[in-house]
């Protein structure tokens, strides 16, 4: 910078105190002319935001009057909005990713931006029950606490896949009326905002030069009411946070322990860290001196508290512990903080520092007393100036918007002040559709949907591009994915298969393809709730119908039975399975070696065609005769072809017509039935008799015969027989 002997003026609005100064700006160089402090007069702020524009006014207009009185005439000042005031708020934000091969940047950059604006959303309601007012919140800043897979935390989700991937976040916010009644206290006062920072921007940078942001630092500003916290990484100020205590607590103890007004309590609490022995004398006028150590003992549990809490915020925004911690503000002036400070963090103690601003490089000062109190003040004047924080013009589909430039800013941020969605700006997922597949269950997701159609400027562009002022930018949904599209074979991994030999061939089988009940092919589209099934061929027929054969045929002879018209199943091919005779309803295994061959005969026996038929042939008994098994039959039926008596051994002709008539005669066998099929020897039966008996008992030739009588026909002597 070339100003030679500008002045700047400068304030820091705290809870308890206002502090103002002037510096001289030389070229580079900063000279600290003046500071005055006052208190507030009434509890006019709360957690950084000015409740009470009047009473704050008044402050501030003491405090310039009383600089004007000793430098002249002051008319702008630079200020900046509490770091305490920042909001903090936890968002998360889920993604199905099922239907995609893996995650990418371009997927992870909406997830945490659709995490952040859930922050938003949350913490607008928490003030207002049933209006969306996150417009009202400027997002300053957010880090990610937590990538998940699957329910399963993971170091990051660029080229992983699975189900959903989700995300947690914790997102700064700086409230919009913090700025609006900051400016509206300044007016009161009579004076011009110059410039504007945030308080934690203004310490870190004064204390941590751009060179040293690559490290991972963390800045406390430990105030009276609130612990502010920034963190430093990468060359950027990653995250902001604050807890609600600081040095106000560790005052307010030793004011309760030695009865103590606050101010006696608040120099006494400074003396602890400076000298052995501290004089105290309490409400009641009675002057004593203590021991550092021993005044120190009772408060000793506020102040691990008080590290245990900055501790915990630290690891909540950093996730990590930080390289190193500085702590400026009055309250690090608190005994025994910084060693607190490190065991909590498990850092060495010379990593945990307390800084004043000694450590401000190119500042100069005479007369004014330096410590941590005045890091922030001075900063805010600094840092002002050389890096303010301004709005920033830019239009998102055709409205305007003013964003607050507290850091590189994208396009993202501006989808996000605009108010526009992130997740409805991508198109959703395509319909799925559900199918079973033997009996299983299986869902086939739709296309992933469309990623937004970004432009700035006319230019395409994406969610991370950064903006500058006057940008024109233009956000279209993306198209929701198309309806799922499969066949058969985008469900099998590798279909199964049959491997048989069919006349001395090796022959593999393809698996039937089922849908619905009806068979399909393997390239056929799938509808929704389809009940497909992939299975092996079974029988030689499925077989045949899987290999897509000509079957063997069957005869198309057609014959007249008792009027109806028949069929006759004899096949024109010879088929085996394992060398025998098989049909085509048989069971065919892994391994088995199928033949087929002509047949020169379609001829059936009209025996043959009643059996086919279902109409037994004939009847047939089985007997004893001499001690020899007997199968005697006898036609049930008589039969004409085509009005001629036949036998049942006569073939049938194509057309021929075959009646059949109940033989009466069929329904019993008597003894002489069984003559037609045994043979008599008649030698030697001059001298002899015949005796014919039924079951050892004489029988006549018309006797009924039953299954498994005993017939015997035997020779005896005629004296015998007379005897």
């Amino acid at each position: 910078m070339n100003n030679t002997g500008e002045t700047l003026f400068a304030l820091d609005i705290g809870t308890r105190s206002v502090t103002g100064l002037i510096l001289k700006q030389t070229n580079d160089e900063f000279e600290l002319v003046d500071v005055e402090t006052r208190e507030h007069k009434e509890r006019s702020m709360m957690d950084g935001q000015i409740h009470n524009i009047v009473a704050v006014a008044e402050v501030l207009d003491e405090i310039k009057k009383t600089l004007e009185e000793r430098h002249g005439r002051l008319e702008k000042v630079c200020v900046a909005a509490a770091g305490r005031s920042l909001k903090t708020e936890r968002g998360s934000m889920e993604l199905d990713i099922s239907a995609q091969a893996s995650v990418y940047q371009t997927d992870v950059t909406p997830l945490e931006l659709g995490a952040v604006q859930q922050a938003q959303h949350k913490l607008a309601f928490e003030t207002e029950e049933t209006t969306d007012k996150s417009f009202l919140y400027h997002c300053v800043g957010y880090s990610v606490i937590a990538y998940y897979l699957d329910g399963e935390e993971m170091g990051s989700l660029i080229d992983q896949s699975g189900q959903t991937a989700s995300v947690d976040v914790i997102a700064t916010f700086l409230p919009k009326v913090v700025v609006e009644s900051l400016i509206s206290a300044l007016q009161r006062a009579d004076l011009v905002l110059e410039a504007l920072t945030l308080e934690p921007i203004a310490a870190i940078n004064v204390l941590i030069p751009p060179s040293m942001r690559r490290l991972n630092v963390a800045l406390v500003d430990i105030g009276a009411g609130t612990s502010d916290i920034a963190i430093t990484d990468l060359s950027t100020v990653t995250a902001y946070g604050m807890v609600p205590i600081a040095g106000d607590e560790v005052t307010e103890a030793l004011s309760d322990q030695f009865l103590l007004d606050f101010p006696d309590a608040e120099r006494v609490k400074r003396d602890l860290s400076l000298k052995e022995e501290v004089s105290i004398t309490d409400i009641l006028g009675m002057e004593s001196t203590y021991p550092s150590e021993d005044v120190l003992a009772p408060i000793f549990p506020v102040i691990q508290q008080l590290a245990a809490e900055i501790s915990s915020e630290i690891m909540t925004l950093n996730r990590k512990v930080p390289k190193a911690v500085m702590l400026v503000g009055g309250g690090s002036m608190t005994p025994q903080i910084g060693k607190q400070l490190s065991e909590a963090l498990g850092l060495p103690e010379n990593r945990v520092a307390i800084r004043d601003i000694e450590a401000i490089k190119n500042l100069s000062y005479s007369g004014i007393q330096p410590g941590p109190e005045l890091v922030t003040p001075v900063g805010i004047a600094i840092a002002a100036k050389e890096h303010p924080v301004e709005y920033m013009p830019v239009t998102v589909n055709e409205n305007s918007l003013r964003l607050f430039d507290v850091k590189s800013l994208t396009v993202g941020d501006a989808v996000l002040a605009s108010g526009l969605s992130i997740p409805k700006l991508y198109g959703k997922p395509g319909p799925a559709i559900v199918v079973t597949l033997n009996e299983r269950v299986v869902s086939i997701p739709g296309s992933r949907g469309e990623a937004p159609s970004i432009q700035k400027n006319g230019e395409p562009s994406s969610l991370k591009d950064s903006i500058a002022a006057q940008d024109v930018i233009t956000v279209n949904e993306g198209k929701n994915g198309r309806p799922a599209e499969a066949t058969f074979q985008d469900l099998l991994d590798e279909p199964p298969t049959l491997s048989i030999s069919v006349n001395d061939e090796n022959v593999v089988v393809p698996p039937l393809y089922i849908r619905n009940g009806e068979r399909t092919q393997l390239n056929a589209s799938l509808q929704d709730r389809d009940s497909l099934e992939c299975r092996l061929p079974s029988t030689a027929q499925e077989i045949w119908e899987a290999m897509e054969w000509k079957k063997p045929t069957t005869s198309d002879v057609v014959i007249y039975l008792n009027n109806k018209a028949v069929t006759p199943s004899v096949l024109k091919n010879k088929f085996t399975i394992n060398g025998k005779e098989a049909g085509m309803e048989h069971i065919v295994k892994s391994g088995d070696s199928i033949h087929v061959s002509e047949s020169s005969s379609t001829e059936m026996t009209i025996y043959e065609l009643l059996q086919q038929e279902q109409m037994e042939p004939e009847k047939s008994l089985h007997i004893l005769f001499n001690q020899e098994e007997v199968e005697m039959k006898k036609n049930i039926f008589e039969v004409q072809k085509n009005g001629v008596d036949v036998s049942l051994e006569d073939l049938v002709q194509p057309q021929d017509i075959v009646t059949t008539t109940k033989n009466t005669s069929a329904s019993t066998f008597i003894v002489q039935d069984v003559f037609h099929y045994v043979t008599i020897d008649l030698s030697g039966s001059t001298q002899k008799k015949w005796e014919l008996t039924k079951n050892d008992t004489a029988a006549a030739f018309t006797d009924e015969v039953r299954e498994g009588d005993h017939i015997e026909l035997v020779l005896i002597d005629k004296q015998r027989s007379a005897d």
